[in-house]
């Protein structure tokens, strides 16, 4: 059986069958890893020896008919933040170079109790503080649509390395837009969960307030099956799943202006689709939006900031400068400039929920931007600025608001429309969007 661009799940059926090894698909992943040209620039590491005692138990349990779930026996990545025992885990920075835990994280040994592989740990941006997927202080992994951009970040390489072939999923981080927007500039399925819904223990942090974890699959099924294993429950049942009478509304603040154009195209070409397939699309404003994207800056750097300023300040240097200079723009903020922004995006999260009342899904475009060049970024900090707030603003809408999110390829490379639910509502938000993949397929 050809693995490569195969599912997770559609793996975890052919092991089940008595199609594929667990041992061999392992084997060949790591093949593919060591010799593809990317691959250094994909993972931080591999786990090799650990992968391969994973699969050899995967392999007896499948042998034996006692497997786990269906993705016993699954390989698949994770991103540099999550804790893996005895290998290093530095969240793409070298602040952390060295840093090794003595336990895995929470949802990497739940995944490791359900039979899935860890191949290794994926490249990020530094500390995960930028959406572009730019870390020249590591490696900067690229685009599997343009090698000479940017893939998105920060889980950059979680992104690729289902984007390149060299795994069945990713396993990332996302707390401005850090799932999704690699997700949608490699065509990929990306989810954001609500804040909680998935145990932080055991992952460097960012923003405590604001840090969640997802994953960035080929399919919807991949992400409900991921999500399940994740938080030691079941699956999302999609089957049946459909959009007539599906109530969606098109955000019409802030997500919709100054679109990339095929950014555009592909978002209205799949807002058409999804409407041929049933669905009732309103449009609305919600001026909240824009008066709650005004609070990222006292909301985030403080927090980003605080959580860091030992290890940047003892290093500075270490660090890439437009990097730096973000975690720096949190430490002139005043404690009642934070709590006034908590207050008053409680008071846009209130509003929020009232506007979307009796709406299935929010639609928006994904990502406003097309992934830029590295060199270019490279040349030019205020570019690099200019695009790093571009690329994160959709995706923050969800963060600020703290809903789940699904980003679904449209069609059009690079491009995402992204459905936003309702908080806690992933099994809702996971059966629209099994729908809407086929809808747009």
């Amino acid at each position: 059986m050809n693995w490569q661009g195969k599912s997770a799940s559609d793996l975890g059926r052919a092991i089940g069958r008595g199609e594929i090894s667990p041992r061999e698909l392992t084997e060949a992943m790591l093949a593919a890893i060591d010799t593809h040209a990317f691959g250094p620039r994909i993972y931080a590491r591999t786990t090799r020896a650990r992968a391969l005692a994973e699969a050899e138990a995967a392999e007896a349990r499948a042998k034996a008919a006692t497997r786990r779930g269906l993705l016993d026996g699954v390989p698949i990545s994770w991103k540099d933040l999550f804790d893996t025992a005895g290998v290093a885990t530095e969240s793409g920075s070298r602040l952390l170079e060295g840093r090794t835990p003595t336990r895995d994280a929470l949802v990497l040994a739940r995944a490791s109790a359900a039979g899935l592989v860890c191949l290794g740990k994926t490249h990020q941006t530094e500390l995960a503080f930028s959406g572009l997927g730019l870390n020249p202080v590591t490696a900067s992994p690229p685009c599997v649509n343009d090698h000479e951009a940017v893939s998105g970040g920060s889980s950059s390489g979680a992104a690729t390395s289902v984007a390149f072939g060299l795994a069945a999923a990713g396993i990332g981080s996302d707390t401005g837009g850090s799932v999704r927007t690699p997700a949608a500039w490699n065509d990929l399925v990306g989810l954001k969960t609500t804040l909680g819904r998935l145990p932080v223990e055991g992952t460097v942090p960012l923003c405590a307030s604001f840090d969640t974890i997802g994953p960035l699959t080929r399919t919807v099924e991949d992400a409900a099956e991921l999500l399940a294993v994740m938080e030691a429950g079941r699956a999302a049942d999609l089957r049946g799943a459909t959009l007539k009478g599906a109530r969606f509304m098109v955000l019409q603040t802030v997500a919709l202006d100054g679109l990339a154009g095929p950014v555009e195209a592909g978002f209205n070409s799949a807002v058409e689709r999804l409407q041929a397939a049933g669905a009732l699309v309103s449009r609305r404003a919600v001026p909240e939006v824009a008066e709650a994207m005004a609070l990222a800056g006292p909301l985030y750097a403080p927090e980003a900031y605080a959580t860091w300023e030992a290890e940047i300040e003892a290093a500075p240097e270490k660090m890439y400068p437009p990097v730096l200079a973000r975690f720096r723009g949190g430490r002139e903020v005043l404690a009642r400039e934070n709590i006034a922004a908590w207050q008053a995006l409680r008071r846009h999260r209130a509003a929020w929920a009232a506007a979307t009342a009796g709406h299935d899904a929010v639609l928006i475009p994904s990502v406003a931007n097309l992934p830029p060049k590295q060199a270019a970024l490279l040349a030019d900090e205020a570019h690099f600025t200019e695009q790093n707030l571009l690329a994160l603003r959709n995706t923050r809408i969800g963060n600020l608001m703290n809903l789940p999110a699904l980003t679904l390829p449209t069609g059009l490379p690079s491009t995402g429309i992204m459905l936003m639910g309702q908080p806690m509502g992933e099994a809702r938000l996971l059966r629209l969007g099994a729908a809407a993949e086929r809808a747009l397929a």
